[in-house]
């Protein structure tokens, strides 16, 4: 388990995760993740941003069921769940070299996606796009604890209201994060008394941060915020590689 030093690394990266959750609606797993993998085990960080994550959009809420695209989650959901735990048998089995370079070309690829596609006009995809992006979204999201991109990418590919889009988003992950805890306290990641400890201190930070965030009148657009992002996460990556490569 983490010492006290690599738990004092987390607090100003928590802060930074969450700063720009409040200023943009998401991103909070995938900079906290791979900045905290610098310093922390993957099998200590991953359950933690799920904590924190969870408890964010529990407490913040958002969710407006009347728009919730049920059609759509119910088209992730089975995908998801076998994603979940494909995830998290990978989790505790595979050594840490490995996972580490695999969030590093996760992370890569998604900021090199925002930064070089058009992600303003989305084009309409088929439905059948649902359960690759669910198997990939649960597995990635139990592995890394970052699996939003690929139930974003498709979700934005379907749903073109924005108020649609955003409740159903608030609806997966409330149901997806939920699956997600059940499966970690089953398999044990998070029966651990520095895990609890650190989720405890961790939740005023990340609220403290959101509330922030959320009132913060910055001249970025949001097009400008997910570059800022993209920009941080290649640098993350990259970061995760030389860990992976240096032991």
């Amino acid at each position: 388990m983490p010492e006290l030093t690599s738990l004092t690394w987390a607090v100003p990266i928590l802060l930074a995760a969450y700063f720009i959750r409040g200023i943009t609606g998401f991103g909070s797993g995938l900079i906290a993740v791979p900045l905290l993998a610098l310093n922390l085990p993957l099998t200590f960080v991953v359950p933690l941003v799920l904590l924190t994550d969870f408890t964010a959009s529990l407490i913040l809420g958002g969710l407006n069921f009347e728009k919730v695209a049920w059609s759509e989650i119910r088209r992730l959901l089975p995908a998801g769940l076998l994603g979940i735990a494909l995830g998290v048998y990978l989790l505790v089995s595979l050594p840490a070299g490995p996972m580490l370079i695999g969030l590093g070309v996760f992370v890569i690829a998604y900021a090199l996606r925002n930064l070089l596609l058009d992600t303003d006009h989305p084009k309409p995809v088929s439905p059948r796009w649902a359960w690759p992006a669910g198997l990939m979204g649960g597995a990635v999201g139990a592995l890394f604890g970052t699996g939003g991109p690929p139930y974003v990418i498709y979700l934005s590919h379907r749903l073109f209201d924005k108020g649609i889009l955003r409740a159903t988003f608030s609806g997966l992950f409330f149901i997806e994060g939920f699956a997600r805890i059940t499966t970690f306290a089953v398999s044990g990641l998070l029966l651990h008394r520095e895990l609890l400890y650190a989720y405890l201190a961790a939740v005023p930070i990340t609220l403290s941060a959101l509330w922030i965030g959320s009132h913060v009148h910055t001249r970025l657009t949001q097009a400008q915020m997910i570059r800022l992002i993209s920009l941080i996460l290649l640098g993350s990556g990259v970061s995760l590689w030389v860990k992976a490569a240096t032991g």
